[in-house]
């Protein structure tokens, strides 16, 4: 017999809200020990100087988390300005300094070139991969090397405070991929000032949000309550955007034995009415409880990822 894997079965979705100056790896690791959980993962990296909207999956839900990478974001952030440092953000060395200080309308009347598909270079300090080296190890170092651009995509992007002349508040949604300290860089270019991240906070991603968010005090309370479950989403929670195939038991059956089903024309019809962007991904649900997520393909139903989640108690 194999060995049982070491914690708890615990399934679903936990949407922490990271605090500053922790890394989204330890962050995971807290949340797992908390629920003594056998496997864990997250959905899209904050930084240690970014707090807010840290999805953590655990058990049967990192079977998700790809789904969550194609996620929108939004960010509200502050650049200062007046001061650019190595990293882009406030914990770096200084490299420049400057008396510019734009004003309000001058960062609105910028902010629209960043808006829609644009071509974005990385930071030095990212965790971008260089001949097998991450960049930002490299950067410390003192190693010259460039990044290539990306291919990105900003949908808004708004001035949304000025506390005072040397700093502006900017929220902004994006697709994947998005360097926030990348975008303050190259808006300070545009505006010919110098200037750093030195707040950052995520309010969303996908579903998750800081209104569905929950601190690991708040966890850790729930933990000492024996009330854990209160602090998780269902795993279905980052399928938000894919269309649900209700089935029967019997093709549930069939589905969790990693067969496909067939459809009547009447379902196809439907769920190709509810796909979008060329997806061809159906979550299936017997009930409330999700079975599997498949791919539509000639009436049929095949299924690409089983999920092992317990019925209801009186459930078929």
């Amino acid at each position: 017999m194999g060995r049982r894997k070491k914690g708890e079965i615990v399934n679903g979705w936990v949407c922490l809200d990271k605090p500053y100056g922790m890394g989204s790896t330890d962050a995971v690791s807290k949340v797992r020990r908390l629920f003594d959980a056998q496997k864990a993962g997250h959905a899209g990296t904050l930084d240690p100087l970014a707090s807010g909207v840290l999805p953590i999956a655990l058990g049967e839900a990192t079977k998700t988390v790809a789904f969550m990478m194609e996620a929108q974001k939004v960010y509200r952030f502050t650049i200062n300005w007046g001061v650019t440092t190595d990293s882009l953000d406030r914990e770096g060395e200084i490299t420049a300094r400057s008396d510019v200080r734009p004003d309000v309308e001058a960062v609105r009347a910028a902010l629209p070139a960043f808006v829609g598909e644009i071509d974005q270079v990385p930071p030095q300090f990212s965790a971008i991969k260089v001949d097998g080296q991450r960049a930002y190890d490299l950067a410390r170092e003192g190693a010259a090397f460039e990044l290539a651009s990306r291919r990105v995509t900003i949908h808004e992007a708004a001035v949304t405070g000025a506390p005072d002349a040397d700093h502006v508040e900017i929220t902004m949604r994006t697709g994947k991929g998005v360097y926030v300290r990348s975008l303050a860089r190259d808006l300070a270019i545009m505006l010919g000032a110098e200037g750093h991240v030195s707040a950052l906070r995520r309010e969303r991603v996908g579903p998750f949000s800081t209104e569905n968010a929950v601190t690991l005090d708040f966890l850790t309370d729930l933990v000492h309550r024996d009330a854990a479950s209160e602090g998780l989403l269902p795993v279905a929670t980052a399928l938000d955007d894919i269309p649900e195939l209700a089935v029967t038991d019997q093709d549930a059956f069939s589905l969790r034995q990693g067969r496909p089903i067939v459809l009547l024309p009447r379902q196809v019809e439907t769920l190709k009415g509810r796909l979008r962007d060329g997806s061809r991904t159906v979550s299936a649900f017997q009930g409330q409880t999700l079975v599997a997520l498949g791919q539509l393909r000639a009436g049929r139903l095949e299924p690409d990822r089983v999920f092992n989640l317990q019925l209801p108690s009186g459930s078929a």
